[in-house]
């Protein structure tokens, strides 16, 4: 078997995508087979990082944090598809590692979709469920959990303004399950995943109940309950709390909080802040994305800008500042005690799509 390398395997990729998808602009409008989306996204800029009053030079300077593909489609009336690879994920596994997403979703009736592949875990929280290219400053679960894996679901849309859904997946915590002579033993291990998704009026939920196979013998229960209020056009706040237990956990020994206020006082402009704080006082060590003895508080804040008025998703400025603060019992974890981190730089979407229909309607 040839193996091929990192930017050749990317090329490869590519190149299919388009010979797969290029019948698609030729053929007549009621064929349902279509590319609704292809692009590739990037965010760049300067970060650097401040720990107590000693400047970080091993963790400050310009970089990239993200480089993305996404596509999507439809295959037939009620077949969809999509797909979100991530080139600058390090893994040393399989390439298939890097991919956030890929699954297939049949809308098998006109209130319930079934879908299959590699999905993100429904888990609720608004910080949770937002792209990560589009956030800055994170709280430690969000910085640990590993939220795409293989699964199933089913969604059901019981009123105009509620959804349903019904998950069951690899379970996040698969990579800290080890047998006993340390190997990974956790790709067996399961999660299930139900979910509320509700607008009423100017307030949203994105509520959840989960059950994640921790080892061999034991589980996490989570309860995340995500709180957006649109109290104008211009003006939100989003309000995250969740709650882990197990067997040998108290029911609030275990949580974390994220809250954001957000504003758009223009066109094109945002600001946020934001508050995130992370607890584990138990006396169990079941939790390792927010590992007991933990107390992190963070602050943020910053402002985006989209100088594109036609399209505002092509390119964002940003600039932002955030600090953290008290104890993480995580020796590898990423929120430290007095820790200062700002950033600087532009987030970009090449739209391969519309290129393609750009030069076909030249032609």
């Amino acid at each position: 078997m040839i193996r091929t390398s990192g930017p050749a395997r990317v090329f490869s990729v590519i190149s299919s995508i388009l010979l797969f998808c290029a019948p698609s602009f030729a053929q007549k409008s009621e064929n349902t087979f279509r590319l609704n989306d292809f692009y590739f996204e990037t965010r760049v800029g300067y970060e650097g990082a401040v720990v107590g009053d000693s400047f970080n030079k091993d963790a400050s300077g310009f970089r990239g944090s993200w480089l993305n593909m996404r596509v999507d489609g439809q295959i037939g009336d009620r077949l969809s598809y999509s797909y979100r690879q991530r080139f600058t994920k390090g893994t040393s596994r399989a390439f298939f590692d890097a991919t956030d997403w890929i699954h297939l979703d049949w809308k098998a009736t006109d209130w319930l979709t079934l879908s299959g592949g590699k999905q993100v875990v429904a888990i609720g929280g608004y910080e949770y469920d937002r792209a990560p290219i589009d956030l800055y400053y994170c709280s430690e679960f969000w910085n640990n959990i590993a939220c795409y894996q293989m699964g199933v679901s089913a969604s059901f849309n019981v009123s105009e303004s509620d959804m349903l859904l019904a998950q069951v997946c690899s379970t996040p915590m698969r990579g800290y399950i080890m047998d006993e002579q340390g190997n990974p033993a956790g790709n067996s291990k399961m999660a299930f995943n139900f979910m509320w998704y509700g607008t009423h009026g100017f307030y949203e939920t994105m509520w959840s109940a989960n059950a994640f196979q921790n080892t061999r013998d034991t589980w996490m229960y989570y309860v995340a309950l995500g709180n957006r209020f649109n109290f104008t056009k211009w003006l939100r706040l989003d309000l995250d709390f969740m709650n882990r237990m197990s067997a040998h956990q108290g029911i609030f020994s275990d949580w974390s909080i994220m809250t954001e206020l957000s504003a758009a006082p223009a066109d094109g402009l945002r600001v946020h802040l934001k508050y995130t704080w992370d607890f584990n006082n138990s006396d169990s060590f079941e939790d390792h994305l927010v590992i007991a003895g933990t107390d992190m508080k963070s602050v943020s804040g910053g402002v985006e800008y989209s100088p594109v008025k036609d399209n505002r998703g092509a390119v964002k400025l940003f600039a932002l500042a955030g600090y953290s603060f008290g104890d993480n019992a995580n020796p590898y974890g990423t929120l430290i005690d007095t820790g200062l981190n700002f950033q600087a730089g532009l987030k970009f979407r090449l739209g391969v799509l519309e290129g393609i229909k750009s030069l076909i309607d030249r032609k």
